[in-house]
């Protein structure tokens, strides 16, 4: 018996029957679809398997500044299963892995654009203080999705055997990352200032000048 063999609809889960109506309808629904709370995240997808036998698919990242490369991504990531979850760092959590000038876009607002992808269900934040893999536990998917550096190849045998139905990964869609655009465009902020600021020093020191 796999870990996923074990899950069941939760009792009393007729509450969140008009929730999982909207998660399942063609539009955004933001509010209704950013669920940050990892136990109702748990139980709404359990629910969703158990009321649909739906096939649970799920894949994380920043999504600082999304790009087409994201967009397909998510789109190829929801053609494994019928129900997408993505986990969106919180910013604390990118800022640790990827310096203190990131992200460029605040995580709810990165949370709200990945709602307004394609096929998304549902979006969850991970937090940087949340538990090894606490996401992947909650939601324990039938696909989880990443990408080539995501996990080593003892991680994808320990998740396959503990925590999902298999990993499947994924190529980078983009052809320029998040990262590399950011700092083409810090270059050419500074040649500009290289040509600029010089210049307007001069007109600010003689417009002082000139004052006295």
């Amino acid at each position: 018996m796999t870990a996923l063999d074990e899950l069941a609809e939760p009792e009393g889960a007729g509450e969140y029957d008009e929730l999982i109506e909207l998660l399942t309808e063609d539009r955004s629904h933001y509010e209704t679809r950013c669920i940050h709370d990892l136990p109702t995240v748990q139980t709404v997808v359990a629910r969703i398997r158990g009321r649909t036998g739906a096939k649970i698919v799920l894949t994380s990242g920043s999504f600082d500044v999304i790009h087409e490369g994201h967009s397909m991504y998510l789109e190829a990531a929801r053609e494994l299963g019928d129900f997408l979850v993505v986990g969106v760092d919180s910013d604390e959590k990118v800022r640790r892995r990827k310096g203190p000038t990131r992200p460029a876009v605040p995580q709810d607002e990165r949370a709200r654009m990945v709602t307004h992808q394609r096929g998304v269900g549902m979006v969850s934040l991970k937090e940087a203080d949340h538990d090894h893999w606490a996401l992947i536990r909650a939601v324990r998917p039938d696909v989880l999705v990443a990408t080539e550096d995501t996990y080593s190849d003892e991680e994808i045998a320990e998740l396959e055997r503990d925590w999902c139905g298999r990993v499947a990964v994924l190529p980078r869609m983009a052809t320029i990352s998040t990262s590399a655009r950011l700092r083409k465009t810090y270059f050419e902020l500074v040649e500009v200032l290289e040509k600029r600021l010089p210049e307007f020093v001069r007109g600010l020191v003689a417009e002082v000048a000139g004052s006295r």
